[in-house]
């Protein structure tokens, strides 16, 4: 399970965005990763908890944006696909069930 959260300043560290992650789920689990992007949802950050301790990524994406839920404050689960093709900047509602064409 991937877990996205509501938007995190930038120049936050490995310390900060564990506190945030905390705060929202009450625990950071193992083998989960959390993500933040900013405002303009062309950055983005990955919190990770391998089982053994957390690791901090960033990805910046030169043009375009990242797709964000539409309710930035909400949280919601992504499957191990749709958070592949999330930090790549594609689609990711549409990787998975949400893909599947049943009516021509």
């Amino acid at each position: 399970m991937w877990l996205a959260v509501e938007p995190l300043d930038m120049r936050a560290g490995t310390e900060a965005a564990l506190a945030r992650v905390v705060t929202v789920f009450g625990a950071a689990r193992p083998h989960h990763a959390y993500l933040f992007a900013n405002r303009r949802a062309n950055r983005m950050k990955v919190l990770v908890h391998d089982g053994i301790g957390v690791w901090l990524a960033a990805r910046r994406l030169n043009s375009g944006k990242f797709v964000w839920p539409k309710d930035a404050a909400a949280t919601a689960s992504l499957t191990r696909a749709q958070f592949d093709a999330l930090v790549l900047g594609l689609p990711w509602q549409r990787v998975g069930e949400a893909g599947i064409i049943r009516v021509l």
